[in-house]
């Protein structure tokens, strides 16, 4: 058996007193081989991330290493001095951040990003460092590599980034390439073509992967061994088959149960009425202008049309750029349509001016995906919590006590209330997030990729709270997601978007049983660990 490219040996890494726990990493072990994968699994907070920046020697100034050895190709990482990590850095081992946008220097041309590596690690020529750039772009898939060299990351999509990274990552074929949640905000079709292209570096250049996610159907398609953190410990260790389908440890049992299901759950009864949110034939067309003033067009949204009724769930899914969110967008009034109609209730809103509009906004509020985007850190979760409420004329004392009543909606201590968005979890925070939607007392809300961004357990959690909010207040809620899974439990009915236009939709039990469109079922076979299976939960049930 060839010798490991990365052996860790009984890590410690301590925290900081007042933690909430001695060690953010407490002796861990592991090894991975050449071509091997090796997929780190486990809840926010379980150590994940720390071991992989404690391994490129990225470690943050706060935390230490309190022992145990971590060996590249047998040489010792923690006894090596600064000079020699920068040396290893990108030549020997590389990393894959999970948000591009933050691993990515905003003001740079991706090609300088790379040739900058290129610079510091090579005595190449001008012409062979570009040469080797425009190649590896073409070798991640990138389209016309000469413009993407001469574009910056904003002007790229979420996977055109991740390819960026990548190409980082792998362009001086490092035997170690570390993955950190890569493909978590990515679309299905777009995570299926990241995790063919690290396969095939891999395959290429026999790299050993490290790869950390909380997604199992990841796991279940790339996985040759799996290690299960929980709390800074390692409580499962084997291989793929063994640890997915014939797990030991309990809390691996528990991480497995709240996987969502690919197969929707028995239907609920069809909800009647008036719809509380509807779109007729809404399209949004942007305009832009070149250097020379001439106008480009670019339609982002066409003819599309939905209804979302009290006590009902409808799903939105779609690739990147579908138009999920735009839709969404135009329905709420955030963005103007430039075609079609909008109702909140029997009130048509499309083109309403904003002073008519802002006392009906109450009606319909909205969850996005990052809940530290939506709450102000500076502001304590109280006051966060009321501000809507003041906003439309509720009396402070009134509102005060409906905060109240909302964090124990949402299973948080009312003593939350005093303090700060940071000093929550994730999981927390989006459960802060919901509750500030609730204190307007909506008829609808709109779920954006509310549960993307969550290990599965939290996910599970939210989407649980999310079934009983809805059953207590008969709200409509229209769910926006790229997670096939999410929407298989969650949705009465799933509309599919394709290129701004609404391809198929239907009931969520009937469409995932037998998609009608080529896109729908290309879609659908993206997903990862497609053949993952596990048992349904029904409406109204907490998994």
């Amino acid at each position: 058996m060839a010798a490991p490219v990365l052996s860790i040996e009984n890590l410690q890494v301590a925290l900081p007193a007042g933690a909430d726990r001695p060690h953010a990493v407490d002796r861990v072990s592991l090894s991975i081989a050449p071509g091997r994968t090796l997929c780190v699994v486990g809840e926010s907070g379980s150590g994940k991330s720390v071991m992989s920046t404690t391994v490129m020697g990225l470690l943050p100034r706060e935390l230490r290493v309190g022992g145990g050895r971590i060996a590249l190709k047998g040489e010792d990482l923690l006894a090596a001095p600064p000079a020699r990590l920068r040396q290893l850095r990108g030549q020997a081992m590389g990393m894959v951040f999970q948000e591009p946008m933050t691993a990515l220097n905003p003001v740079m041309t991706c090609g300088d990003q790379v040739d900058e590596l290129l610079r510091t690690h090579t005595d190449w020529s001008v012409a062979k460092r570009r040469q080797a750039v425009l190649d590896m772009f073409a070798r991640v898939k990138l389209p016309d590599p000469e413009r993407m060299v001469r574009s910056f990351p904003h002007q790229l999509s979420g996977g055109q980034r991740q390819r960026i990274v990548i190409a980082m990552a792998v362009i001086l074929k490092p035997a170690l390439l570390i993955c950190d949640e890569p493909t978590t905000a990515l679309d299905v079709t777009t995570q299926r073509e990241i995790l063919r292209l690290i396969k095939q570096l891999q395959e290429e250049q026999g790299s050993a992967v490290l790869f950390i996610t909380h997604d199992m159907g990841v796991v279940a398609d790339i996985a040759d061994e799996v290690l299960v953190m929980h709390k800074g410990c390692a409580v499962e260790q084997g291989s793929r088959d063994d640890v997915l389908f014939r797990p030991q440890a309990d809390y691996t049992r528990m991480l497995l149960a709240a996987v969502p299901s690919i197969t929707p759950p028995p239907p609920r009864p069809t909800p009647t009425g008036a719809p509380l949110l509807r779109g007729e034939a809404v399209g949004k067309t942007y305009t832009s202008h070149d250097w020379m003033g001439r106008a480009r067009q670019h339609r982002a949204l066409q003819a599309a049309s939905v209804a979302v009724r009290a006590g009902e769930t409808v799903g939105i899914v779609g690739e990147s750029g579908s138009g999920k969110s735009t839709l969404a967008r135009c329905l709420m009034r955030l963005i103007e349509p430039t075609e079609g109609k909008a109702y909140w209730g029997d009130a048509e809103v499309a083109r309403l001016p904003e002073g008519r509009l802002r006392p009906l906004r109450n009606r319909v509020q909205v969850v996005f995906q990052d809940p530290n985007r939506s709450l102000n850190p500076r502001m304590r979760i109280g006051e966060a919590l009321i501000e809507g409420a003041l906003n439309f004329g509720t009396p402070r004392a009134e509102a005060e006590a409906l905060a109240a009543q909302l964090m124990d909606q949402v299973r948080l201590p009312r003593e939350g209330l005093l303090r700060y968005p940071s000093q929550f979890s994730g999981g927390q925070r989006q459960r802060l997030a919901i509750a500030r939607a609730l204190a307007c007392k909506p008829q609808v809300l709109v779920a954006d990729e509310a549960v993307s961004a969550l290990d599965v357990s939290v996910q599970a959690q939210i989407m649980a709270l999310l079934r009983e909010i809805q059953v207590e207040l008969g709200l409509g809620l229209l769910f926006i997601t790229h997670d096939l899974r999410v929407a298989a439990q969650l949705c009465d009915r799933v509309i599919v978007m394709h290129q701004g236009q609404i391809v198929e939709e239907g009931p969520t039990a009937e469409l995932y049983a037998n998609p009608q469109q080529d896109y729908t079922r290309r879609l659908f076979e993206a997903a990862p660990g497609h053949n993952f299976a596990q048992p349904a939960v029904a409406h109204g049930d907490t998994p």
